[in-house]
């Protein structure tokens, strides 16, 4: 007896449903490593800042290891993950004593910095240079626009023209230290990923 079509079609829309149903399982637990590892990326970039730099260096400018993993998150992954990896980075570093500013203010700063990172065209290969040139540009905003709300809230003591050679400062330290720390995150996140399936 011949087999009906109707059960073949209906057959094939269970495994089409099946497999789209599997897919999006898996992009959804990629999306949850990907997150979990972000974020454990920045309460240790906290750690290091806050901890480790701060009380080693005796300059009043510490490199800014929060903000250069958040701009090599929006660097690899695009404007919406940089922009939430910076609103959460700058918030932890917002409470993270000793802070004695305003809260949110990191918070601001750091989502503008990673979203602005994650337009970068992502297309052609990554460089040093191209990699350099990015986390200069987004850390001098995401710094501009911490030392900006100070003055606007009047932070006492804080003068636009005082703060731009601690900018400076902090841009060239912030330079030096993507060169590390953007192709680090990068092979962080690619690992995250799971291994294409080889079908047979």
């Amino acid at each position: 007896m011949p087999r009906s079509p109707w059960r073949r079609t209906s057959t094939s829309r269970r495994s089409t449903r099946s497999r789209s149903w599997s897919a999006h399982a898996r992009g959804r637990d990629v999306a949850a490593r990907r997150a979990a590892l972000v974020v454990g990326l920045l309460v240790g970039a906290v750690i290091v800042q806050v901890s480790v730099l701060a009380p080693v260096i005796p300059t009043a400018v510490v490199p800014d290891v929060v903000l250069v993993v958040v701009i090599a998150v929006g660097l690899c992954s695009g404007p919406t993950d940089g922009a939430w990896a910076g609103f959460v980075g700058g918030l932890l570093l917002d409470v993270a004593p000793p802070a004695d500013h305003l809260l949110g203010r990191w918070a601001l700063a750091m989502a503008l910095a990673g979203f602005l990172a994650g337009t970068v065209d992502r297309g052609s290969r990554p460089s040093w240079l191209s990699d350099g040139a990015t986390v200069a540009a987004t850390a001098f905003v995401g710094l501009a626009v911490f030392a900006l709300t100070g003055v606007l809230l009047g932070e006492p003591g804080l003068t636009l023209a005082a703060a731009l050679p601690v900018i400076g400062l902090a841009v060239v330290y912030d330079v030096v230290l993507g060169l590390a720390v953007v192709p680090a995150v990068r092979m962080l996140l690619v690992r995250a990923e799971p291994a294409p399936r080889v079908r047979w």
